[in-house]
């Protein structure tokens, strides 16, 4: 099946499978390789929702929890009465899902250019700037370490809850190849193709 024809596929069974928020979400994006993505990642939501709580992927029922910082339910995704915990990211031409017991959050990036990394470098925790300053002249080091370390943070924020609605330098993951150590928390690298970066984080009550 070519391309073309598989987006023909998945948008014509975005109308059958998705919610109401979901096809509003989908029909917002103006570019038409973003509403593809975005139609292609949802879908396979659905099948593995499905698969995994024994439904029909259209009959799945998307919430959110309450958000840990206000009474809001814009909180983790969840499927309400269920107590399979599941994150999703997509970034480029990738999509990441994570399914667990307890909450559990993904992430995958592309890479930023140098500029990008080290302007966002600024809001990261002192630790971490510390560590990416100490890479010195090296672009190539810089950009996979920030790439390790926003995809940890990512993942933990999306487990959580909060998203980035707390202060990015508050909690320290790590720019190096293993990843700090997070309270209440396992975090993980994902690999995945050369030019991006991922993480998953789980809660563990170890």
């Amino acid at each position: 099946m070519t391309a073309p024809e598989y987006y023909v596929e998945a948008g014509a069974a975005a109308c059958d499978m998705f919610d109401a928020a979901e096809r509003q979400r989908r029909a917002a994006f103006r570019r038409d390789v973003d509403r593809e993505r975005y139609t292609a990642a949802h879908i396979g939501l659905r099948r593995l929702l499905g698969a995994y709580l024994g439904q029909d992927p259209a009959a799945v029922v998307l919430g959110r929890e309450l958000c840990p910082l206000c009474p809001e339910p814009h909180g983790r995704p969840c499927v309400p009465g269920s107590d399979l915990h599941f994150s999703l990211s997509h970034s480029g031409d990738l999509v990441l899902f994570a399914f667990g017991p307890t909450p559990v959050g993904i992430d995958v990036e592309l890479l930023p250019d140098i500029a990008q990394t080290d302007d966002v470098a600024t809001t990261l925790h002192p630790r971490e700037r510390a560590e990416l300053a100490a890479l010195g002249a090296d672009s190539a080091a810089r950009q996979a370490a920030f790439g390790r370390c926003w995809c940890r943070k990512e993942a933990y924020f999306k487990g959580t809850g909060t998203g980035l609605a707390v202060p990015i330098d508050g909690t320290y993951v790590g720019t190096g190849l293993r990843p700090g150590d997070v309270p209440g928390w396992r975090l993980t690298d994902v690999t995945v193709s050369q030019g991006y970066a991922a993480a998953v984080a789980y809660a563990h009550g170890e």
